[in-house]
């Protein structure tokens, strides 16, 4: 059932951004923004904390991308629906956002004309994706199977993958370690596992790889 007033999170790490959607969606009169969030992690406290019914994630953010934060938030409080906003019309993040539990997708070039229906669909529990998303979703599909693509992303838990991304981003062991407070040993164990089950060899690849993903931006 939607809620006559839907409580909205509005995650982005620009806070011009951040000000100009929530013009947009505090306009209408069934929506209100309750939260706002800077980056991926505080995304997921306060979605957590002020039981939001929908949260507007960007895709790229510090600390947690919208793409892990959407993970844990489906994993965490599956109750809440989530719609990712992103500055690229591109197929792979549209695809990974998909995978991440996300309902929706617009992408902020047209969030003027989009944003407010794609908060509807999304409350309603009805998919929303920007024109062209469809089919950008089926090739992808369709070249995946042609090509025979394994998953190989579904191998890196989390907790990997927040270790991949801040290597990709150029942190040092130590300065991930202690981001995430866990022992640099800790770092370097996920780091070389991460390497292993990827089949990869260094940063370098890493770094590809968190590109493809959207864990990064190229």
């Amino acid at each position: 059932m939607v809620p006559l007033k839907a409580r909205v999170l509005l995650a982005d790490d620009h806070p011009v951004v951040r000000r100009g959607l929530r013009l947009v969606l505090d306009a209408e009169p069934d929506l209100e923004v309750v939260a706002e969030a800077g980056d991926g992690a505080e995304a997921v406290e306060r979605a957590l904390g002020e039981q939001v019914d929908l949260a507007v994630l960007d895709v790229s953010m510090p600390r947690l991308t919208g793409l892990q934060a959407a993970r844990q938030l489906a994993e965490r409080a599956p109750e809440v629906r989530v719609l990712m906003l992103s500055m690229h019309d591109n197929e792979q993040y549209l695809f990974e956002a998909l995978r991440a539990g996300a309902s929706g997708y617009v992408v902020k070039a047209a969030a003027d004309r989009d944003l407010i229906e794609a908060c509807r669909a999304v409350l309603r529990g009805e998919p929303f994706l920007y024109p062209g998303g469809v089919r950008a979703l089926i090739r992808e599909h369709l070249e995946r199977a042609r090509q025979g693509e394994d998953h190989r992303e579904d191998l890196l838990s989390p907790r990997e993958s927040e270790v991949v991304k801040l290597i990709a981003e150029g942190h040092t062991s130590r300065e991930i370690a202690k981001t995430l407070v866990l022992a640099e040993k800790t770092i370097e164990r996920h780091r070389e596992n991460v390497l292993e089950k990827l089949g990869l060899r260094d940063r370098v690849g890493l770094t590809r790889y968190a590109i493809r993903r959207g864990l990064v931006e190229p």
